[in-house]
């Protein structure tokens, strides 16, 4: 599988539009309703089966951006999947189902973001305590809110 291969056959997947720079990584804009489909399909197609992250950004008045990194090393093909959720939205599909690796940083995403992944076996913090209230790397977060101490 080429890079420009990958991109041709991204390119046809519903809710996908590739970036138009033919560097590495693809980078990958996915609709958030297609985001799960999105990661079947570069694990299946494209082979793209070891999972490196996932994280998000958050682009203040524009909303949270979730961000994945997904290889397939034998192919040396790396792609970057990417979604935007709207300014008041918090959920997205959870991607456990096709990369396991996803477990823990979809957790700490929750945790640190507040994005609620649908589907998620197990949507609970990861490390902050259960009471902290709010999610420390909001843009939004009042630095001086009140927390119990670290455990």
């Amino acid at each position: 599988m080429t890079p420009e291969r990958a991109r041709e056959l991204l390119a046809t997947v519903a809710g996908v539009t590739v970036a138009a720079t033919p560097t590495a990584p693809i980078v990958a804009q996915v609709l958030t309703e297609h985001w799960l489909d999105a990661a079947r399909y570069v694990k299946a197609t494209l082979g793209c089966t070891y999972f490196s992250f996932l994280t998000a950004i958050d682009w203040k008045a524009d909303g949270l951006e979730i961000v994945v990194w997904v290889d397939n090393l034998d192919a040396k093909l790396s792609v970057q999947l990417r979604t935007r959720l709207g300014a008041d939205q918090t959920t997205c599909a959870s991607i456990v189902p096709v990369y396991r690796g996803a477990n823990w940083m979809e957790r700490e995403c929750f945790d640190m973001f507040g994005v609620q992944f649908v589907g998620h076996p197990d949507p609970r913090r990861i490390l902050l305590a259960d009471d902290w209230q709010g999610h420390p790397l909001l843009k939004s977060y009042a630095v001086d809110t009140p927390h119990p101490p670290y455990r």
